[in-house]
């Protein structure tokens, strides 16, 4: 722990002038909720954030940074993507200027992404040498990070190719061919870590478990860090994600994705931005604009649900923050 401590200086932060927010950086209203710093964040040691999608992580990031200094790292699988500010609540132009962050919005709409990736990108961002404040909703990234993660050879072209298209047209065919191990540990409803865990078996020979078998150790281990884990009430959270679709529509979100439609394939992984198969429909004539919007608040929903559930699984040693 004190090797980790002494890697990172501490760099304060002035004020910060951005819209929608108070003078030390945080959001107010309905993007994030007013709050003191939880106990034990010290200056010093890394921090991570976690929590589901719309209970107000970023808001807390920035202000550990606007009153401690540091930097905030992004931990969203969809936040790097160039596609999507508005979609994916990125931190808009004027809160980037404000205070220092990373790892948003750097990633092309092809391009190639993983958590291997965003961990190798991470590692850049520590060697700058400010205290990291990790912020998202990803799990897998934050396991990578404080767990290590395996050296697992890339996919062939070929080998995604034909996993794009069965999940097209056979998801069930995809699940079917798994092996028994990787299934076993596998959410069989998450199409997409079932097409990665398919890749890897018909690229390399190994199941995704063997490869995981044989892991490096971890960037930041646990025990470095202060980790904190959103717990939301339902009840609450599902009230912030309809007003905060609501504001993204008003802000633009149609817009953006309507930039993105000469573009559009949904097998890319930057397609599966919460929203954007929804207006896409609405876009091309397959649905009005009132049940495009509900049927992508109702997709967030289901998908703050799967993040609660994958956190309470795999976080029960990060410390809780309840909310409201």
């Amino acid at each position: 722990m004190s090797e980790n401590r002494s890697r990172f200086n501490r760099v304060r932060a002035g004020p910060v002038a951005a819209e929608g927010r108070g003078a030390s950086g945080r959001k107010e209203g309905s993007e994030g909720q007013v709050q003191e710093l939880p106990a034990g964040i010290s200056a010093e040691r890394p921090v991570l954030i976690a929590g589901p999608t719309a209970s107000g992580k970023s808001a807390l990031a920035m202000e550990i940074v606007a009153r401690q200094g540091g930097i905030i790292v992004n931990a969203d699988a969809l936040q790097v993507y160039d596609r999507w500010r508005i979609l994916t609540a990125r931190p808009s132009i004027a809160e980037e200027a404000a205070l220092p962050h990373r790892l948003y919005g750097h990633v092309g709409r092809d391009a190639a992404w993983s958590a291997g990736h965003w961990l190798r990108d991470l590692r850049a961002v520590l060697d700058e040498g400010l205290r990291p404040v990790i912020v998202g909703g990803t799990g897998l990234y934050f396991m990578a990070l404080t767990e290590g993660l395996a050296a697992i050879p890339p996919v062939p072209s070929e080998v995604r190719a034909e996993a794009d298209a069965l999940r097209r047209e056979d998801p069930a065919a995809l699940v079917a061919g798994l092996d028994r191990a990787t299934a076993a540990k596998t959410d069989l409803a998450n199409l997409a870590r079932v097409q990665r865990a398919w890749e890897v078996l018909h690229a390399t020979g190994r199941g995704l478990v063997s490869w995981q078998r044989d892991t490096a150790p971890p960037l930041l281990p646990r025990a470095a860090c202060a980790a904190l884990v959103f717990r939301p009430d339902t009840a609450w959270l599902d009230a912030r994600i309809s007003a905060r679709f609501d504001t993204m529509m008003t802000k633009g979100a149609l817009e953006e994705v309507r930039a993105e439609l000469p573009f559009w394939e949904p097998t890319r992984p930057s397609s599966r931005a919460i929203g954007a198969p929804e207006l896409v429909a609405y876009l091309q004539g397959g649905l009005p604009l009132a049940d495009a919007v509900a049927a992508a608040k109702l997709a967030s929903r289901q998908y703050a649900k799967r993040q609660r559930s994958w956190f309470r699984a795999r976080m029960a040693d990060w410390t809780p923050v309840p909310l409201p």
